[in-house]
């Protein structure tokens, strides 16, 4: 058993996989089972890890729907705890010494605030070489996760400086779905996420090194290049689509050159470069309506007494800091004036008559520079 594979095995790992794995899901029926027999079940995955005897139960399938309809497979309890020692004592220190910076998703210290952040810099970063004159290059895969192939994974994994033991049980786990066809990834799997940061590893490195693209981000499957020549940026997609050709992969209907100008559309954001040089960054048209839904439904919710005024304030200031990473002060003011807060108390045993008692309490929610008032009226019957 290799050093690594043994960071995977302990029953320390096996413990700390637990406690990430239930986050969140502290009151799941899964978690709750698994906890009443903890050091039973551990010993258990232990046993099987180190025997080379574990393999992955199966998937639990449903949707999601926002930002999209998506099908996601879940794996069992027991499952993700395998994942999570793997990734985090294995697989990820791994890949952040192998994938390049603009590579921002599922990662320590990035994501999508870093992102939005770093195109802006980007754009910045631009304007005081070539000003607002120029193009983007969109780029977007076709059913990423669906469209991964098996066997060009392993082939990849193969090559990569990994232990022969460790091989052996990523190899299990990428056939563990769809291993008769050997393609896709199962999009609710931790190593999934890392498997597609290193699948497209390939073209990040054509990009920065070859064609020597000095603004590009990539966040999963969606790619942005900047670049003051329309031209050149064609010819690095003509080569990108090769690359990704021998991925098995395909460009979507996405993919396809942008005048600067005109701005762009990314990670829910859309992007604008003035004449002046300033990014101005505006939340797009559907997210704004996820935004007032919400809002809506946090009215509904605190009508029927399905939530109090604490689970209220929780959700609006997570929607504002979100709205703070733009330019979104009259989105703010606006979803401000949606939020109203009325709650009918049924009081007096039942009876029937109407009894004013017309209460308007104050509910602060400091957020950054901005601060928003809530109307909360309660109306008693």
């Amino acid at each position: 058993m290799s050093a690594d594979y043994e960071k995977i095995a302990s029953f320390e790992a096996l413990l700390e996989g637990h406690r990430r794995a239930r986050r969140g899901k502290g009151k799941k029926k899964d978690t709750i089972l698994f906890e009443m027999n903890l050091a039973r079940y551990l010993w258990w995955i232990k046993q099987r890890l180190d025997n080379h005897s574990y393999d992955v139960s199966g998937y639990n399938l449903f949707k999601v729907f926002e930002p999209k309809e998506r099908d996601i497979q879940a794996l069992q309890y027991h499952d993700r705890i395998v994942q999570h020692s793997l990734c985090d004592n294995v697989l990820m220190p791994y890949m952040e010494r192998r994938l390049i910076v603009d590579n921002c998703a599922c990662r320590k210290n990035k994501g999508t605030y870093y992102g939005i952040r770093r195109l802006s810099r980007h754009l910045s970063n631009y304007y005081r070489q070539h000003g607002n004159k120029g193009w983007f290059l969109k780029v977007d895969i076709r059913k990423y996760f669906a469209s991964i192939n098996h066997e060009v994974l392993k082939s990849r994994l193969s090559k990569e400086r990994l232990q022969p033991d460790i091989l052996e049980l990523l190899f299990k786990i990428i056939d563990s779905y769809n291993g008769n066809t050997g393609i896709g990834l199962p999009m609710g799997n931790q190593t999934s996420q890392l498997f597609a940061l290193y699948y497209l590893d390939p073209v990040d490195r054509f990009v920065k090194e070859k064609a020597r693209i000095k603004y590009y981000s990539r966040y999963m499957d969606d790619m942005i290049l900047l670049h003051e020549s329309k031209e050149y940026l064609q010819q690095v997609l003509a080569a990108m689509r090769d690359i990704a050709s021998n991925l098995k992969l395909e460009f979507n209907s996405k993919t396809q050159l942008i005048p600067i100008k005109n701005g762009i559309d990314y990670l829910g954001w859309h992007f604008a470069l003035t004449e002046s040089g300033k990014v101005v960054r505006k939340i797009r048209a559907m997210g704004k309506k996820r935004m007032y839904r919400k809002v809506k439904q946090l009215c509904y919710q605190y009508s029927k007494g399905l939530i109090d005024l604490e689970q209220v304030k929780q959700v609006m200031a997570s929607l504002f800091g979100h709205m703070r990473l733009g330019h979104t002060w009259s989105l703010q003011r606006r979803i401000c004036s949606k939020l109203k807060l009325v709650r009918r108390d049924v009081t007096g045993g039942g009876r029937r008559a109407l009894i004013s008692d017309d209460r308007v309490l104050a509910s602060v929610v400091k957020q950054s520079h901005f601060y928003f008032m809530a109307d909360v009226t309660v109306w008693s019957r």
